[in-house]
């Protein structure tokens, strides 16, 4: 599926001429703006993955649109800023915005598409980093839950650290349900479910 890309200007002609060059190189785009208020409705509703936004505009502002895109739940979209200066406090600002990557006027094919594809190859490589990251917490909080049950293995049916491991694991196997999945029906439901009354000591 081609990316979807929201093109923000004041201008009708220079959204034109950008919406032409992107549906030229297959890039789908969903909606268009005229201020930074709209982008950002726009941004919520449609959850573009790249935001094309003019700095210097009516209502609000590039910038200030970009600092509030950037903290919308849910919203990950990369964002691409043009602009007719290239002074260092305005590329201070969009990097403090969380702007990916800023284009200056009048804008070309042979400029854009790159920067595009900037663009999106490193919220790409964000999205890689946050489900790793995700994935990290999930194993975390995984082996956390099983040492739970383990330890209430341990204390209800008066096993060992070793054994209780592994009746933990070869009941996750011969009932084919994951080990975590195991370890928190235990966890909530208690040894008796899957073990039996619990042993007097």
């Amino acid at each position: 599926m081609s990316h979807s890309i929201v093109v923000v200007d004041d201008d009708p002609i220079i959204r034109m001429d950008i919406r032409e060059m992107l549906e030229e190189e297959g890039y789908r785009v969903p909606g268009e703006a005229k201020n930074g208020e709209q982008a950002i409705e726009l941004v919520a509703r449609l959850k573009p993955d790249l935001v094309i936004m003019d700095v210097k505009m009516p209502v609000m502002n590039g910038i200030k649109a970009s600092r509030i895109i950037r903290s919308l739940q849910d919203q990950n979209a990369a964002i691409l800023l043009l602009t007719a200066y290239s002074q260092r406090e305005l590329v201070q600002d969009a990097r403090e915005a969380g702007v990916s990557a800023y284009l200056v006027k009048p804008v070309s094919e042979a400029d854009l598409i790159p920067a595009v594809e900037i663009a999106l190859g490193q919220r790409e490589k964000l999205e890689s980093l946050k489900k790793d990251l995700e994935a990290l917490k999930q194993s975390v909080e995984d082996r956390k839950m099983v040492e739970r049950a383990k330890g209430v293995l341990m204390r209800d049916l008066l096993l060992g650290e070793d054994e209780a491991y592994r009746k933990l694991r070869e009941t996750s196997m011969a009932q084919r349900i994951p080990i975590p999945s195991m370890a928190r029906s235990i966890l909530e439901d208690g040894a008796e479910r899957w073990f039996g009354k619990r042993k007097n000591g």
